[in-house]
C-alpha cells in the first residue's frame, strides 16, 4: 500500500473532502510522525502499536562480496511494535 492508496482510501471513506485534501491530510500524519521520531520522542497510535528509534551499537561485520572483516558503525533505527490489538486482527 502506498501514500496514494491511503489518500485515496481516506477520499473514498471521508465525503467531505477532495483527493487532494485527504492527499495532504496524509502527508501531514506521516510529517508528524517523522518529526516526532526525530525529536526522540515515541509515538503511539492506540489499537495500531508504537514507533520507536533504538541506537544500533557498533559491531564487527564483513563485506558480503569480499569476506573481508569490518566495522559497522553505530546508527539509529526506527522500531515498529504493533499492539495486541493490531496483533489479534490477523490471527
Amino acid at each position: 500500500m502506498t501514500k496514494a492508496d491511503l489518500a485515496r482510501v481516506v477520499y473514498e471513506r471521508h465525503g467531505g473532502i477532495s483527493n487532494k485534501e485527504a492527499a495532504v491530510l496524509v502527508e501531514l500524519i506521516l510529517e508528524l510522525i517523522k518529526k516526532g521520531l526525530g525529536d526522540g520522542e515515541k509515538v503511539q497510535i492506540s489499537g495500531f502499536g508504537t514507533f520507536l528509534v533504538r541506537e544500533k551499537k557498533e559491531r564487527k561485520g564483513r563485506n558480503p562480496q569480499t569476506g573481508e572483516e569490518m566495522i559497522i558503525r553505530s546508527r539509529k533505527s526506527v522500531v515498529f511494535r504493533p499492539s495486541k490489538n493490531f496483533q489479534n486482527g490477523f490471527s
